[in-house]
């Protein structure tokens, strides 16, 4: 049978969401997008957020980018359109069975076209800059790639059970576009790879609107998790915007959120 890649892109300049949680979920994908463009009665006119889908059911692969820029949109629809000029050069890595160095490579090529010359000159023509974070799932495995303050989970119950649902820590100043991370002598982002867990794990990105609602209702991930744990991905994602649209969020959030199920037993410690 014949694959096809399914594919998504969307940035805010094309539909804001402002007073309208949009949630999503792709014909024959298995993930979920939401947008929010947060409330115009708490001072909102604009939304800057960004996202790029891949998926191929077949070759068990999903590619996740979002983008919380501002300033303007620019910077988000030029880092679009880089990785975009570069998909069958990424995509060709996740094709067959996941292998050693898999993510080495990707990580590579990703870095790579971030500092294309081309590349960094048409950012320093754009106005306003973009966090970024990539999240790549082949197999029982999860690559990210974070640059700025975008954020990224796994839900699982033996995770829950530790207290652990982040995977990433936020950073600030750092950023694709006018002000640029990979301008200085040495590129700053985070990187890393983690196992999935045997069963049902729920994967979810989000921009920053939704931790830094009034009221801090999802400040905490485990918040985050309890809308989510009982819920499809899709009325998670939905639950989620709801609760930030009540709370007068203003600032702009986008989430991507998919579940998937492992059959292969998951690292343990050696006795347990």
């Amino acid at each position: 049978m014949k694959h096809q890649i399914k594919k998504l892109s969307w940035v805010g300049s094309q539909n804001a969401y402002i007073d309208q949680p949009d949630v999503y979920q792709p014909a024959e994908m298995t993930v979920t997008l939401g947008r929010f463009g947060g409330n115009s009665a708490a001072g909102q006119y604009k939304n800057e957020d960004g996202c790029l889908i891949w998926t191929d059911e077949l070759e068990d692969w999903e590619f996740v980018m979002i983008l919380d820029a501002h300033n303007s949109t620019q910077s988000a629809e030029l880092v679009i359109g880089q990785v975009e000029k570069y998909e069958a050069a990424v995509t060709s890595l996740l094709s067959g069975n996941v292998s050693v160095g898999v993510f080495d490579e990707i990580e590579k090529k990703l870095l790579e076209l971030f500092q294309k010359d081309s590349f960094m000159e048409a950012c320093r023509q754009v106005q306003g800059e973009t966090a970024c974070l990539i999240a790549i799932r082949k197999g029982k495995y999860l690559y990210w790639l974070s640059i700025g303050d975008c954020l990224l989970y796994i839900f699982h119950p033996e995770l829950v059970a530790f207290g652990q649902y982040q995977i990433n820590q936020r950073q600030f100043y750092e950023w694709i576009g006018q002000v640029n991370t990979f301008e200085q002598a040495v590129p700053c982002f985070s990187s890393g790879v983690r196992e999935l867990r045997q069963g049902e794990n729920q994967i979810l990105l989000t921009t920053d609107g939704l931790v830094e609602c009034p009221g801090a209702v999802f400040a905490e991930p485990q918040s985050i998790w309890q809308q989510c744990k009982e819920a499809t991905a899709a009325d998670g994602v939905a639950s989620l915007l709801s609760a930030i649209q009540k709370n007068h969020v203003r600032d702009s959030t986008t989430v991507v959120s998919w579940k998937i199920n492992r059959s292969e037993r998951a690292s343990y410690a050696s006795n347990q």
